[in-house]
């Protein structure tokens, strides 16, 4: 099972909508998914089409991560009924933010990773939709992750704020978790005619190098439309909306490269 972790330490940049790309890019692949609602503002269990009644969620994960409390808190994806396949959401909460202070224990961190484990067998991909801070919920996040995709747009304080990502990254691998690693940058949100966009890309590849991520992604409201409606991008008409479907794909491509995430239908080893 890989865990990947999508971040960005600056709020509104797309981080959600990038998480949402990539399960509906896995979903479409056929891979075992389990997205991890992390950010209290809990919009990836929105776009994700979930019925919260009766379940826990991933507060209730945090404070008690036993096997039996973790799979009461995951429900499948109403993006199921769109095709066959295994879409599940650990469902978010805005009770979360009381598990996000600035100092957390070394226990607290590890909660995730103790969760996780107990499901291992279930997925073969789990996608963590992190908080837009670095408090103890993306230290937990982190923790329990092989990799972490950083968002990002091409402005001003973003690239700040992708360097402030990767060396936080680097500080969490040294002191706490030796397997993680950034995947790297998504740039997201792009016009390609922007002179301003392309000036801020430039400046990501000067400093980030191979870290910056192909594709870019353009600026297009079929994302937004399709996580409106509560379904997977890769059904939702349109040339715009298959365009940047398949770029998800691409990204996913990544993603299961590096983790070595068998493909679907062949033998797995």
């Amino acid at each position: 099972m890989h865990v990947l972790s999508v971040s960005s330490l600056k709020g509104g940049v797309g981080k959600t909508t990038v998480t949402l790309g990539l399960a509906s890019a896995a979903f479409a692949r056929g891979v075992r998914t389990l997205v991890v609602d992390l950010d209290p503002q809990s919009d990836v269990s929105t776009g994700m089409d979930i019925q919260v009644a009766g379940r826990l969620n991933v507060a209730d994960v945090l404070a008690n991560p036993k096997e039996k409390v973790v799979r009461q808190a995951i429900t499948s994806s109403g993006w199921a009924k769109v095709h066959p396949g295994t879409i599940d959401v650990m469902i978010g909460s805005p009770s979360a933010i009381n598990f996000d202070g600035p100092h957390p224990s070394v226990r607290d961190v590890w909660k995730l990773e103790e969760a996780l484990a107990t499901i291992e067998a279930d997925y073969d991909l789990v996608l963590i939709d992190c908080a837009p801070s670095l408090n103890a919920l993306t230290r937990t996040a982190w923790a329990a992750s092989d990799r972490v995709i950083v968002v990002t747009e091409p402005g001003l304080f973003s690239v700040a704020a992708a360097d402030r990502a990767l060396r936080a990254i680097e500080e969490i691998r040294r002191g706490l978790s030796p397997r993680l690693q950034p995947l790297g940058i998504v740039v997201n949100r792009v016009r390609p005619q922007s002179i301003e966009h392309q000036f801020r890309i430039k400046e990501l590849r000067d400093m980030f190098g191979p870290l910056v991520l192909a594709p870019q992604l353009p600026e297009r409201t079929s994302l937004q439309q399709a996580q409106g409606a509560a379904k997977p991008l890769h059904i939702w008409p349109g040339d715009s909306a298959q365009e940047l479907a398949a770029d998800f794909d691409a990204l996913l491509d990544r993603v299961m490269r590096t983790g070595r995430i068998p493909v679907p239908g062949e033998a797995r080893a």
